[in-house]
């Protein structure tokens, strides 16, 4: 029984609990994150000056991050102004002809492109998605289902695919392990996740075709950003953009750095005099418009983990449960994921649980026996966990800034409890199995 208040008084627990409350009940993500922090810090015996200084303090923790999401969205207002995504909009249009399905299909590749062959992440929702938006309304299409669609493109090839995005996400996987005692080759890390990759493929077919399969209505309201007259596109700006996207790719991989891979894509487009260095400020302007917003809810969402951590409300967390844990390997599994999935939904960033969740599992990991295999399915799925479904994640703000141009998407009840049951319960379901296979 001890144990049992422990638990649900505890600050991480009930701080996650009053964000998602807090959230669906529509107030702000910003000023959601924020109360629930403080609201941490002062359960586990901080004052509320020194709760602030750490949040604020802990906040450059995503510095590189949101400074990313800042410059890429620069360089997608760059695409924008320079009629490459008008045209692109509209030969996906012409091209879908009518085809609700092959839509999400190009849909989801674009996004899995935006993570590894062309990294600028969920910048390009902003400028894609709006003006497709006319034809997803002709088609009926239930906007959950594109949301869902999205977060798939943006989660599942970080978690299997060792390229961009997924690159740094395996290597943090094998860089933690390596420092609590477990080596592993980065190498081998997709060897073990690919059967979370597959979760992600369940989870996204019972969406699109079972779930929200069925025509939902919406009305055409004005398109906020969009402009009536598509601009004109040349070959010479189509080729110009699409060697800006190269080098930042290439870039991005040999210096493991997205604001390098930003600044080189939007060096390319200013220097070849695609946009004129007069509007640097204009388009550094929408950039922030564009992404600014997400950038700073990643910000907020690191000053959040700082206080967490400074509380130690996770340790408290992990070692209240390790303390009753049964000898049964799966149901020890189960626990794991679980605690990832509070901490992940908490925080929203994957990347950032991974740190997080090593300290804590790995070694508990080594004295129950686990393998190597096993060790990195529970670590990939309990940091991945709440990626999908967490009102501060990238994965679901992303969409959601896109899909609601016209005002007729929440981002709650449209984007993240969709994404929520569709991809945590199938990732904890084949993490669970991917332990007893990996045996």
């Amino acid at each position: 029984m001890d144990n049992f208040i422990t638990l649900v008084t505890n600050p991480a627990i009930v701080s996650v609990i009053l964000l998602c409350i807090l959230c669906l009940k529509k107030v702000n993500v910003l000023l959601a994150i924020i109360v629930s922090t403080l609201t941490a810090g002062l359960l586990a015996g901080m004052n509320i000056e020194h709760a602030m200084n750490v949040f604020i303090s802990g906040m450059g923790g995503n510095s590189e991050t949101a400074l990313s999401y800042i410059l890429l969205g620069t360089f997608a207002a760059t695409m924008a102004h320079s009629g490459f995504t008008d045209k692109l909009s509209d030969k996906i249009t012409r091209f879908i002809s009518g085809r609700k399905y092959v839509l999400l299909l190009i849909l989801t590749l674009i996004a899995m492109a935006s993570q590894n062959l062309i990294p600028i992440h969920i910048a390009f929702i902003p400028i894609i998605i709006p003006p497709l938006l006319v034809a997803m309304n002709s088609l009926n299409i239930d906007r959950r289902a594109v949301a869902s669609v999205l977060a798939f493109g943006l989660k599942m090839p970080y978690i299997t695919i060792p390229v961009g995005f997924g690159l740094i996400f395996q290597n943090l996987i094998a860089d933690n392990m390596v420092q609590n005692g477990v080596q592993v080759l980065r190498s081998d890390i997709w060897k073990s996740t690919f059967i979370l990759g597959i979760a992600m493929i369940v989870g996204l077919l019972i969406s699109v075709f079972i779930t929200y399969r069925k025509p939902r209505k919406y009305e055409n309201k004005p398109i906020a950003g969009l402009s009536d007259q598509p601009k004109p596109c040349s070959k010479y700006t189509t080729w110009v953009v699409i060697l800006a996207a190269i080098l930042t790719f290439v870039v991005q991989l040999i210096t493991h750095s997205l604001p390098l891979g930003a600044l080189v894509g939007l060096g390319v487009i200013f220097t070849l005099k695609v946009i004129p260095k007069e509007k640097m400020d204009h388009m550094m302007n929408e950039g922030i418009y564009l992404m600014g917003y997400v950038a700073f809810v990643m910000l907020v969402a690191a000053g959040y983990a700082a206080v967490l951590k400074e509380s130690g409300a996770i340790e408290t967390l992990v070692s209240t449960v390790l303390s009753v844990l049964p000898e049964n390997v799966l149901i020890i599994s189960l626990i794991f994921l679980l605690i990832g999935l509070f901490i992940t939904i908490g925080i929203g960033t994957s990347f950032g649980t991974i740190p997080i969740l090593a300290v804590l599992f790995v070694p508990v990991c080594v004295k129950m026996g686990f393998n190597t295999q096993q060790m990195v399915v529970l670590l990939a799925a309990a940091a991945a966990l709440g990626d999908a479904g967490s009102p501060a994640s990238d994965t679901t703000l992303g969409p959601t800034a896109g899909l609601n141009a016209d005002g007729q998407h929440n981002h709650i009840f449209d984007t993240c409890i969709p994404t929520f049951l569709h991809y945590n319960i199938a990732l904890i379901i084949f993490a669970i199995l991917g332990v007893y296979l990996f045996a």
